[in-house]
């Protein structure tokens, strides 16, 4: 069957490696432990030197929910901008109410600034309360592309929603479906669901290339906290250290 690969990248290797085998497009993020971040424009901009392809753009600008400040959201209009400058020819966001709704504003928003590039709303879709009214939702502002496992934790488990989905839009939004897609089984997918487009990663672990190596220190985070809770700077205990530094 004829169908469009989008697989996810956050490393160059992994950009060069699609370039290889031809790929169609690639998401292009930072952190896809954390699900996928925005990329630095120095990536961008070394990723278009390599992949002939569509580049789509990840916008988020931390990990954790979709409920962004107004600040935060300077910084993704922001990222768009740049991103448009350095040879993205797509974006990759989503925006949240408190409620778990699809923040419609703020998502027109970062369409606008999107301008005549492409858009795909991405897996925030999945946490919000009613799948088949945030797909009117996406609809209605005219999203192109919606990326979801089908509200489950991946398209396997999600496979029957999937499907349902596809009826749903009905031509008016794509469907990607992504989150536990393997390259062995995405044919089988897109059989069992209906559509022509499928989001996957398709990684293999390499060794380092390391020869002296410390494994007992770790430059990252060594507890997984919910994605619903955030970790970020105290002014309070900010404030106590400079008082005893000064």
């Amino acid at each position: 069957m004829k169908a469009l690969i989008e697989v996810c990248v956050d490393r160059l290797d992994s950009v060069q490696a699609c370039a290889d085998a031809g790929v169609d497009r690639i998401e292009l993020c930072a952190a896809l432990s954390e699900g996928g971040l925005t990329p630095s424009i120095g990536f961008l901009n070394e990723a278009r030197n390599l992949f002939s392809g569509t580049i789509m753009m990840m916008i988020r600008p931390r990990a954790g929910d979709f409920l962004y400040s107004m600040a935060e959201i300077e910084v993704m209009l922001h990222d768009i901008g740049q991103g448009q400058q350095f040879g993205a020819d797509g974006f990759v966001f989503g925006c949240l109410q408190a409620n778990g709704e699809i923040d419609a504003t703020l998502t027109a928003r970062l369409c606008t600034a999107a301008a005549s590039r492409s858009v795909t709303f991405h897996r925030a879709f999945d946490v919000t309360p009613d799948l088949p009214r945030s797909l009117e939702t996406l609809i209605n502002l005219g999203i192109p592309r919606v990326l979801t496992s089908g509200g489950a934790c991946d398209v396997w488990q999600g496979s029957e929603r999937l499907r349902a989905l596809v009826e749903q839009a009905a031509g008016r939004i794509t469907i990607l479906p992504g989150g536990g897609v393997t390259a062995d089984r995405a044919v089988e997918l897109l059989e069992k669901i209906q559509t022509n487009e499928v989001h996957l990663s398709a990684r293999q672990t390499v060794a380092s290339k390391m020869e002296f190596q410390r494994d007992d220190i770790p430059m990252g985070a060594t507890e997984v906290i919910p994605e619903n809770h955030h970790r970020i700077a105290d002014a309070n205990l900010l404030r106590a250290l400079r008082l005893q530094l000064t």
